[in-house]
């Protein structure tokens, strides 16, 4: 049932069962409240007099006569008034109440992303010039001609062509101005999240609870779509060229789609008023079965907790910023084309992954504090490779609206046969599944240009549940990992991952005769092995292969990760773990001894590689281990893998580090 209540702080509605505690109406009012001191919080039914205080009384709301609708005064003294009259006990016991009304209240709790404690601690303003034709002041003056724009002005939006406000540019619309004199109501969260769930129990507590029966208090009111005002995220940035390289090759190899997490951070983007960028430092690969023409694959993955749990550690922490799949298709007239299959005229996003991306993003809500909750939408973001009108292949991405989570949440639509059409089902009262569906309407301009409104039913357009995600790669590349050569995990007799491997490229390195930094030892020797190390997949490998803690997997890809991997000393912290000794006692016993170059005094054995120069094998170890300038060039007879550069002088088509195709 509705409870009102009004106290100087304002007036509130709660929803509250009939049979629940009067207890439960106190911490509801209590979240209103600024600083109450629970001795003197009274309720009345009268605006004065009447007065009872709450802890005196007991029961339901029910058998305290309280109906649906009916209006409850509220009043109380803060606890600066009334600190002089208590005592010390019931001084500390007030203040353990204080405490446990403010842990009661979500949005108070939580810990937000760096991007957004960034951004609340700036005014947004859009700074403007000096208007020679309109400002008559000097130099150090300001009218309304060059005075700064609030991030949400529309007419500076339209000027530039930016479709949806930022996130937090949204907010500072929402959000009055805080002075001394604004109220604890204005202060409270702005934001909720849409639920078009039916509301069991019903408030009212007037009739049996849903499928049995509805009615105006518990079903949700109906829907029209329209165009998401803001987004969650304002533009997607890929680190690096060589991640979406590595992440084609297997199709490129195969022709079958793959499916990818997207694993990084969140930044503030500066090309948008307030906005917030995702920046892609990696890109991991799920257990998956790629087809022609879509992917299979399991959710929650398996490897998700431990995956997410090592983001977390690097240098700067990362985390699933989103997900990423192809949908290629090569011309049948020239097959170094690609079809060009999303356009205007066709679809963005197919109705089945609009579907998907509402589940995903409701599964990885944004925590914030101006939501009610606690939480509100997501910053996972969809990107797709697919291929564009002059047979290339491009990044598109996008995010689903918060009205197309909740409509997926309440199971109320589903894909169809048409990729550009959504399908919303209908309503079930089935004990097992019962479903409502209330109206759903979408506007649009008819041939006339006159603004309609349709039914929804039973199907729309999947446009009205899209937000347009811009992308794009830094100018300047700095990735997180400096390499992409080592295979990628979960594609088998693709690109296959191998501790013996691993060990094989550790000795090509020379990496058990690096010492400390303070011991000496060749520099460029360490220049090769940090650069190698600097991989996610690499890492991420290390960590499933047991020879490594999980303590010090964190400070392998902290190493790895470290933004000062030209460092002499960055190897220090990783060669002291116990980890890494570990991986350099199996490097020792599985390196083959080096060959003789004469034989032994006194020996009538001749070694069978006794004629040839040491010079050859130096000149392989050198290469083999990155020396020299950085980049291998190839002679007559040698072959190049174009991704790590080590020199095949000795045959084989494939890299003996990363396993790569060689060229040359």
């Amino acid at each position: 049932m509705l409870i009102r209540i009004r106290s100087k702080d304002g007036n509130f509605r709660f929803d509250l069962a009939p049979t629940a505690d009067i207890s439960e109406l106190v911490a509801k009012i209590l979240e209103t409240t600024n600083n109450a001191d629970l001795t003197t919080l009274a309720i009345s039914n009268r605006p004065r007099g009447n007065e009872t205080l709450v802890s005196t009384i007991k029961g339901s709301l029910q058998a305290l006569g309280l109906s649906h609708g009916d209006l409850v005064f509220v009043s109380y003294k803060t606890l600066e008034d009334s600190a002089p009259k208590a005592t010390p006990l019931a001084e500390s016991s007030q203040t353990a109440q204080a405490s446990g009304a403010v842990a009661k209240r979500p949005w108070e709790l939580v810990q937000e992303d760096p991007v957004d404690t960034y951004w609340r601690s700036k005014d947004g303003k859009i700074p403007r010039g000096r208007d020679a034709r309109f400002c008559k002041h000097g130099a150090t003056g300001m009218c309304e001609y060059c005075m700064p724009l609030e991030p949400y002005d529309a007419a500076y939006h339209a000027e530039h062509n930016i479709k949806h406000l930022s996130f937090h540019a949204y907010l500072r619309k929402l959000t009055p101005t805080v002075s001394a004199a604004t109220s604890s109501t204005a202060l409270l969260p702005p934001l909720s999240q849409l639920s078009y769930v039916v509301k069991v129990p019903c408030p009212s507590g007037g009739h049996p609870p849903w499928p049995a029966s509805i009615c105006t208090a518990c079903q949700p009111s109906a829907i029209t779509l329209q165009s998401q005002p803001f987004r969650m995220v304002d533009h997607l940035e890929i680190a690096s060229t060589d991640i979406i390289d590595r992440f084609l090759h297997a199709w490129r190899l195969t022709g079958t789609q793959r499916f990818g997490w997207l694993i990084g951070h969140y930044e503030p983007y500066e090309e948008v008023p307030m906005g917030v960028k995702a920046v892609v430092e990696a890109i991991h690969e799920p257990p998956q079965e790629g087809e022609l023409d879509g992917v299979t694959l399991g959710l929650p993955w398996e490897d998700e907790p431990r995956i997410k749990d090592l983001a977390r550690s690097a240098a700067t922490p990362l985390q699933v910023v989103g997900y990423i799949f192809t949908d290629l298709e090569p011309e049948e007239e020239n097959r170094a084309l690609t079809k060009y299959k999303r356009h205007p005229q066709s679809f963005y996003l197919s109705s089945l992954e609009a579907v998907f991306a509402a589940h995903v993003q409701n599964t990885n809500p944004t925590p914030s504090k101006s939501s009610t909750t606690g939480l509100f939408g997501s910053r996972l973001v969809t990107a797709v490779l697919t291929g564009t009108a002059d047979g290339g292949i491009d990044v598109s991405a996008y995010q689903v609206s918060e009205q197309a989570c909740a409509m997926v949440e309440a199971d109320m639509i589903e894909a169809s046969v048409d990729p550009g059409i959504v399908r919303v089902k209908e309503e079930d009262r089935g004990e097992d599944s019962a479903r409502y569906v209330p109206d759903v309407f979408f506007r649009y301009k008819n041939e006339y240009g006159l603004d309609v409104q349709k039914s929804a039913k039973p199907c729309f357009p999947v446009e009205y549940l899209l937000v347009n995600v811009s992308n794009g790669f830094p100018q300047n590349p700095s990735p997180a990992f400096r390499s992409a050569a080592f295979a990628i995990e979960n594609r088998p007799g693709l690109e296959d991952q191998s501790i013996e491997r691993v060990l094989r490229q550790l000795a090509e390195l020379h990496a058990p005769d690096i010492p400390e930094c303070s011991q000496g030892g060749d520099q460029r020797q360490r220049a090769a092995l940090a650069s190698w190390l600097s991989d996610w997949h690499l890492i991420a490998f290390l960590g499933m292969s047991q020879l490594v803690s999980p303590d010090d997997m964190k400070v392998f890809i902290r190493t790895a990760t470290s933004p000062d991997l030209d460092d002499p000393t960055v190897l220090d912290a990783l060669i002291r773990t116990d980890g890494w000794q570990t991986l350099m006692t199996f490097t020792r016993e599985t390196t083959p001894a080096r060959p003789a170059t004469s034989a032994p005094s006194g020996s009538t054995h001749t070694p069978m590689d006794e004629d040839i120069p040491p010079e050859v094998f130096d000149q392989i170890a050198r290469d083999s281990a990155g020396q020299g300038d950085g980049f291998a060039s190839a002679g007559a007879n040698e072959r190049v893998c174009p991704h790590c550069t080590f020199v095949n002088t000795h045959g084989g088509s494939d890299c003996e580090i990363c396993g790569l195709p060689l060229q040359g």
